[in-house]
């Protein structure tokens, strides 16, 4: 299972985090995924200045705008499965 945690901390929430949410959660619906991805909300990745964070599993945290979801799912999620 791919865990992405996505920041909705103040910068965050800001930013967008709850629609970067929703798109992840439609991509994922999109392309039957449900059973091997999970998007969480995490209150404080640490990288306030990224908003809106994200991190997939454990590695390093990114930046996800709305307009870039689905490259950031492309380039951080599809490779793991």
């Amino acid at each position: 299972m791919v865990t992405i945690n996505v920041c909705i901390g103040s910068a965050c929430h800001l930013k967008g985090a709850y629609n970067v949410i929703k798109n992840l959660q439609d991509i994922i619906e999109e392309r039957q995924l449900s059973d091997k991805v999970i998007v969480k909300a995490a209150f404080c990745l640490g990288e306030c200045t990224k908003a809106v964070s994200a991190r997939v599993d454990d590695d390093k945290v990114v930046s996800v705008g709305e307009e870039t979801v689905a490259e950031f799912f492309e380039q951080h999620v599809i490779r793991r499965l």
